[in-house]
């Protein structure tokens, strides 16, 4: 239960990082609440794992899933450039997040 809650926490972290982005440093409305929302919900579902998980391991994923999907969503929106290389070395980070994984 908590790599479920780990990962959809990296996931909410991606959003609050996207929300944060769309709310040009807090004067829209709708996208500042998604940020505070998605924050308060990544954090603790991040505490919520780190009872089970130590905290390195815990702590990579979720900055991990949260950093390759930002950059994905930046990428996919075109706010970002896309090369084969930046996209390898997002696999290159989601292989590094299965490994702890694997290996905990």
């Amino acid at each position: 239960m908590s790599w479920l809650v780990l990962v959809l926490s990296g996931v909410l972290e991606a959003v609050w990082a996207a929300a944060l982005d769309r709310s040009h440093g807090f004067t829209r409305l709708v996208p500042s609440v998604v940020f505070g929302v998605a924050l308060v919900l990544s954090m603790g579902g991040l505490a919520f794992a780190m009872r089970e998980l130590p905290l390195g391991t815990a702590y990579a994923v979720w900055v991990g899933i949260g950093a390759v999907l930002t950059v994905a969503y930046a990428m996919v929106t075109g706010a970002e450039p896309v090369s084969l290389v930046r996209v390898l070395l997002l696999a290159g980070i989601v292989g590094c997040v299965v490994g702890l994984k694997v290996v905990s």
